[in-house]
């Protein structure tokens, strides 16, 4: 019997290059970034180390960078001045999201994908994802209200694509029939179907602002991380309601539930390479425990090994340079 030493084809890097089974390029990348109201200077993330609360200037700047550098798409979160209790500053059409969408719009044309995140925690007093009750939970079918008026604020202002993530029954169904209405026939829906109540967020609450009052969480809503069957119940379901595309988030906490969404429907499949991922890699390698660069890669190889079509992710930049 002929020997067959799989090591033969991994002895130089052009070897590797060569059988590598699993292409990673910057096509891959969309680029969270934050935009803050009433700033005039860029503000640094404590917790997210390389990544800033924009002024709608440096936003203009930061997403032209990122096209240049071949960054097909980025997703937009918000920071208003004010906020209320039921996030009316996500569909004011002079909202910060609404008036940094038109700029990009106006610079960018549709040289890029505009995302816009759709939900209302970055805008409520209390930091939950919709209307809460007197008794402290949150009104689904009241909240679906709000997402409809956001939806069509953000295509309004040149959203290509709205991405509903607060994990409300019958959030795609209803965006999609309020899109449609107001003319909105070509905005696309990126579904967050199979989005988690991680511990994994807290960079990301840092970087909106958000505080959920009374030491509250989001279990009621987002999915419990011991279950991965009932991701899949997500997300045909958003894909019936009319998603267009489908997310999961975490990321590599998560590789399981994206091999099997993946293995099981055909529109794209993006996950999301979240807060507490970046800062991980980036604390590690301050202390020098790791070769942050080097990890930071494997973490992107994984995600779209497991079945990803493309990564959010806030090593977008640095990873499409590195990839040049």
């Amino acid at each position: 019997m002929i020997e067959r030493r799989p090591r033969r084809l991994r002895q130089t890097a052009a070897l590797r290059r060569l059988v590598a089974e699993t292409q990673l390029s910057v096509n891959d990348l969309v680029a969270p970034l934050f935009v803050r109201q009433g700033i005039t200077d860029p503000q640094p993330i404590g917790s997210l180390p390389g990544v800033v609360q924009h002024t709608r200037p440096s936003l203009v700047e930061e997403a032209r960078q990122l096209r240049d550098l071949g960054v097909p798409a980025l997703i937009l979160f918000g920071i208003p001045e004010h906020k209320d209790a039921v996030g009316s500053e996500a569909w004011n059409p002079d909202g910060i999201v609404q008036q940094a969408l038109r700029d990009l719009r106006d610079e960018l044309g549709d040289d890029m994908v505009l995302m816009a995140d759709l939900c209302v925690d970055e805008y409520t007093d209390h930091g939950h994802c919709g209307i809460v009750t007197a008794q402290g939970t949150v009104d689904n079918d009241a909240t679906l209200e709000l997402y409809q008026q956001a939806a069509i604020a953000q295509a309004d202002a040149g959203a290509h694509l709205t991405a509903p993530s607060g994990m409300m029954d019958g959030q795609v169904a209803a965006i999609r029939s309020a899109l449609d209405s107001a003319g909105h026939l070509d905005t696309a829906i990126l579904a967050y179907a199979a989005k988690y109540a991680s511990s994994l967020y807290g960079p990301f609450r840092d970087a909106v602002d958000v505080e959920i009052a009374d030491g509250g969480d989001r279990k009621g809503y987002q999915q419990d991380p011991a279950n991965a069957r009932e991701s899949m119940m997500e997300v045909f379901l958003d894909i019936s309601e009319g998603a267009d595309m489908v997310m999961v988030k975490p990321a590599m906490a998560y590789l399981d539930v994206i091999a099997k969404v993946r293995a099981e429907v055909d529109v794209p499949l993006a996950a999301y390479h979240v807060s507490g991922e970046y800062a991980m890699i980036k604390a590690a390698a301050a202390n020098g425990w790791i070769d942050g660069d080097a990890v930071a890669m494997e973490h992107l190889l994984s995600i779209k090994r497991a079945g990803a079509d493309f990564i959010l992710t806030y090593l977008t930049r640095w990873a499409a340079e590195a990839l040049q």
